[in-house]
């Protein structure tokens, strides 16, 4: 695995279509949904969130971010973990670019940080199962607007397995200044009331730190398996933040993808 030395920017894949793709609308949407999510207690060391158009999932996932907002100038390095929806790999990928580009501006990748995965097997350079991929993109405008001055770990996930997950989180696991993100959706195109049922399970899943979600639960089982697995070695204890679906925030409920956040919080990190 060889990482490049140059600045090679991955440009947005999915602005105007997930998320608005102009500078000032977004910012704007960013903070609106930050500010109807109110505050919380919870100081996360790691978050799961959704990673759906912002219409449909970003006041889900905006009740995780608006914890980190007093934590804003103590993170430094986001590991940030998501679904491979386009280009399948076996294990977990890393971008060849030295930074990710949004229409709120760049987000310098953590390359010392990248260098230090090189010898695990499970981890790859692809730029391909990067360059058009929404799970991972959707949540750096969250991030530039809550946090400061942080660099970026971006890992797309495969099929790797919770242990080759959590090896790689124990490598990059730091202390204070590293925030884990795990994107994931929950259920898909079910009837509200099926989703519901569903996601009420998966939601419970989560709480109990099981290891054992499958993709028909949360499209980002991989990741989020492997999160839970190195979360139970460290004795961090999850929160529920939020439980909805794309029929409680923008679609009908006759087919309905699920949506959930949590926090997953070291010891007693609550204020």
């Amino acid at each position: 695995m060889s990482l490049t030395s140059h600045t090679l920017i991955r440009p947005a894949a999915v602005a105007g279509m997930f998320y608005p793709g102009e500078r000032g609308t977004l910012g704007d949407t960013v903070r609106r949904m930050l500010d109807a999510a109110g505050v919380s207690p919870l100081r996360p060391k790691a978050i799961i969130v959704p990673h759906a158009g912002y219409v449909y999932s970003g006041p889900v996932a905006a009740t995780a971010y608006a914890a980190l907002q007093p934590l804003r100038d103590a993170i430094r390095r986001v590991v940030l973990l998501g679904p491979v929806h386009r280009v399948w790999v076996s294990g977990l990928a890393l971008p060849a670019a030295t930074a990710f580009e949004t229409p709120l501006g760049t987000v310098q990748l953590d390359a010392a940080a990248m260098a230090g995965l090189a010898d695990l097997p499970q981890v790859e350079v692809n730029a391909a199962a990067h360059a058009a991929e929404h799970s991972l993109e959707v949540h750096l405008p969250f991030l530039q607007t809550v946090l400061a001055d942080f660099r970026l770990v971006p890992l797309a996930v495969g099929g790797a397995s919770p242990t080759e997950v959590a090896e790689v989180l124990e490598r990059l696991w730091g202390g204070d200044e590293t925030l884990i993100v795990v994107s994931s959706d929950l259920s898909h195109y079910l009837p509200y009331g099926d989703a519901r049922r569903l996601d009420e399970i998966t939601a419970r899943a989560i709480l109990d730190l099981r290891t054992d979600i499958i993709g028909e639960q949360a499209c980002g089982a991989h990741p989020v398996n492997g999160l839970l697995l190195a979360a139970r070695r460290h004795g961090l204890k999850p929160h529920l933040l939020d439980l909805r679906s794309s029929g409680d925030t923008a679609g009908d409920k006759r087919q309905v993808v699920g949506y959930g956040a949590f926090a997953l919080v070291e010891g007693e990190h609550v204020h």
